[in-house]
């Protein structure tokens, strides 16, 4: 006798359950994530080639060196010279917007984790369950609340890219320096005030490597989103691969390596800007402790005294 439990056709049916009954909800998310890509997609091909490559030379001269941006005018002219320009801005659009929905839903999860153990019980088994899924998987319900297209490409996007973003964020909060947050409890800080002023400042440059982490997952999963009709490089590596044409595919791997090593500099460079203000705030801090512990021997050594004295006055002079 055969047994086995059907789990892929309960999860079909909650599948069809929550397309038919929330219909309206998708309808929304569609048009709000159409209006997101394609009016951003819209702006970075309004301005003209040579102005965009500036603002992305002026942008890795800024955060890291002028070496990083002489490398990138070199790497767009590479993309402009294979004709690439167009979708390479596409799959920027697409990872752009998918990093920025996923980080809005990431950094707040991996706070309420670092300040609550049962969200983290809860959240572990449910990320590492995002993690470990093949991402052709998610395209599948993607589709079918979504149909085809750049919706069910940026929603597959996010949930594949989400994980590091709440572990990264969960680990920075976690890793601040305990002594360092008891200062601010000393000094009447409120819960939020120490997380806005001690440990969100102090994790920079962890949050900063999981921001880094969700921009590569996001981009290597926007190259899959080819696969159900989304614009950009990975429809046309999705071509490539149906009419085996090495040329075409290769090109548009090159494009997506120029994004990617790019994006990836741009992020570790912010990330590494933020360590010497962290430090800073941490010997700060730590100095701030030092002075509120002392006040507070201090204080206790004043009550010891001043109850020792009371003891020794005789009872009529009291």
């Amino acid at each position: 006798m055969d047994f086995r439990i059907p789990i892929g056709q309960w999860v079909e049916t909650v599948v069809d359950w929550l397309r038919d009954n929330l219909s309206g909800l998708f309808d929304f998310i569609t048009v709000v994530v159409r209006f997101l890509v394609d009016g951003l997609t819209d702006i970075l091909l309004i301005i003209p080639i040579p102005a965009m490559i500036v603002i992305f030379a002026l942008v890795g001269w800024l955060v890291r060196s002028w070496q990083m941006a002489v490398g990138t005018v070199v790497a767009f002219v590479f993309i402009i010279a294979m004709d690439l320009w167009v979708p390479t801005m596409q799959t920027l659009s697409l990872v752009l917007v998918a990093t920025v929905v996923a980080l809005a839903i990431a950094i707040p999860l991996g706070i309420w984790s670092a300040r609550n153990d049962t969200v983290r019980t809860i959240l572990k088994p449910v990320l590492d369950f995002m993690q470990t899924m093949p991402a052709f998987v998610y395209l599948i319900p993607a589709i079918t609340f979504f149909s085809i297209g750049v919706v069910p490409g940026l929603v597959a996007t996010v949930i594949f890219a989400l994980p590091p973003g709440v572990r990264l964020t969960e680990l920075g909060i976690r890793g601040v320096d305990s002594e360092t947050v008891e200062a601010g409890q000393a000094f009447g800080a409120t819960p939020s005030q120490i997380l806005r002023g001690i440990q969100l400042p102090l994790a920079t440059p962890t949050i900063m490597a999981g921001v880094n982490q969700v921009i590569m997952l996001a981009l290597s999963m926007a190259v899959l989103a080819g696969i159900v009709g989304a614009d950009g490089l990975g429809k046309i590596v999705v071509q490539s691969v149906s009419t085996v044409n090495l040329a075409l595919g290769v090109e548009a791997g090159l494009g997506v390596v120029i994004i990617a090593v790019y994006l990836d500099r741009v992020t570790a460079a912010l990330g590494n800007r933020a360590d010497y203000p962290s430090s800073l705030r941490s010997v700060l801090a730590r100095r701030r402790t030092a002075r509120a512990t002392a006040a507070a021997q201090s204080r206790d050594e004043d009550t010891q005294n001043h109850v020792g004295t009371e003891a020794l006055q005789p009872t009529g002079s009291r």
